[in-house]
């Protein structure tokens, strides 16, 4: 039987290439902006799904409290827990930081854009992505540092999250809204269009993967730590992954959730920002020697994710 393997997938392992050979391209000094065009390229995604979503369906999506209540316990709990099982091991300081960068992972939002792509793109139920995806960045801002406080003392609480918000809302929640509000005009047309609509949401994504490779070979991000510590690090951040992938998929089972809530539940509940994650350690570690090392762990959870659940989004497609 002739092994078939998407064009997708071979598009991201491309990607992941050209991010190693021409990283200065992702960079914040690059002359080619890659967040402004990501920037409009999310907006857009979400602008295309108010035109395709059925206002009754929002309703019933919203609705969906078991589903809200997994995903979002899958983020802020779960993922937590399982960290927290591996505290009593610690043995000195340098495991101590690295256990640190992991909970600090586990305590983050989810990520919003690339998390209701890959449930578009997986058929998955996107009205509930949407609203557990974007609520989580706002239930973050409050349930992130308070976790993080029980293991360290130096948080600011004076930082000013407006930006976040706003970014939020317009990115994200206006787009939306702009859509349903013109889908009697362009519906139809969005849904004659939707497959090249998928095409552009993973463009969208190719390019959110790009950026961040690319920022970590720029960065040098995988030669700060030895090669033992780093295969550490990720054999730690697959594990995690695949326990709160597996953990939430049994839940959603057992809630009797059906196929499109299940994947919504998967891919919502298992992801985390990266764009959180770098705004709370400025805020919670500050000047600490060793950030790169706390960040490490994101970094490679970020790119893990990515490939993964886009694998996973393009066979259950």
């Amino acid at each position: 039987m002739k092994l078939k393997i998407d064009k997708f997938i071979l598009s991201i392992i491309a990607v992941i290439g050209l991010a190693y050979i021409f990283p200065q391209w992702g960079t914040q000094e690059s002359e080619i902006p890659i967040d402004t065009i990501s920037a409009i390229g999310i907006s857009l995604i979400f602008f295309f799904y108010g035109l395709k979503l059925n206002p009754t369906q929002i309703k019933a999506g919203l609705k969906n409290w078991k589903l809200h209540l997994l995903v979002q316990a899958s983020t802020f709990l779960m993922f937590p827990l399982l960290v927290l099982l591996f505290r009593p091991w610690i043995q000195n300081q340098e495991q101590e930081t690295i256990w640190l960068a992991f909970f600090f992972l586990a305590a983050l939002p989810s990520t919003v854009s690339s998390s209701v792509v890959m449930v578009s793109i997986a058929k998955g139920n996107i009205p509930a992505a949407i609203f557990n995806a974007s609520i989580s960045g706002i239930i973050g801002i409050m349930i992130t540092p308070l976790w993080m406080g029980l293991f360290i003392n130096n948080a600011q609480t004076d930082f000013d999250f407006t930006d976040i918000y706003v970014k939020l809302i317009v990115q994200i929640i206006l787009p939306v809204v702009l859509g349903i509000l013109l889908q009697r005009f362009l519906g139809e047309f969005a849904h004659k269009h939707s497959s090249k609509l998928t095409i552009f949401d993973k463009s969208v994504i190719l390019l959110i993967i790009y950026k961040s490779f690319a920022e970590s070979f720029e960065d040098h991000i995988f030669s700060s730590v030895s090669l033992l510590d780093l295969l550490s690090i990720f054999i730690g951040v697959a594990v995690l992954f695949v326990a709160a992938f597996l953990l939430t998929g049994f839940m959603a089972r057992k809630l009797k959730l059906n196929k499109q809530d299940q994947i919504t539940a998967q891919f919502c509940g298992t992801k985390k920002s990266l764009v959180h994650g770098t705004v709370f350690s400025k805020i919670l570690f500050g000047n600490m020697a060793s950030i790169g090392l706390v960040l490490l762990p994101l970094m490679l959870f970020h790119a893990f994710q990515l490939l993964i659940i886009s694998m996973v989004a393009i066979k259950t497609e």
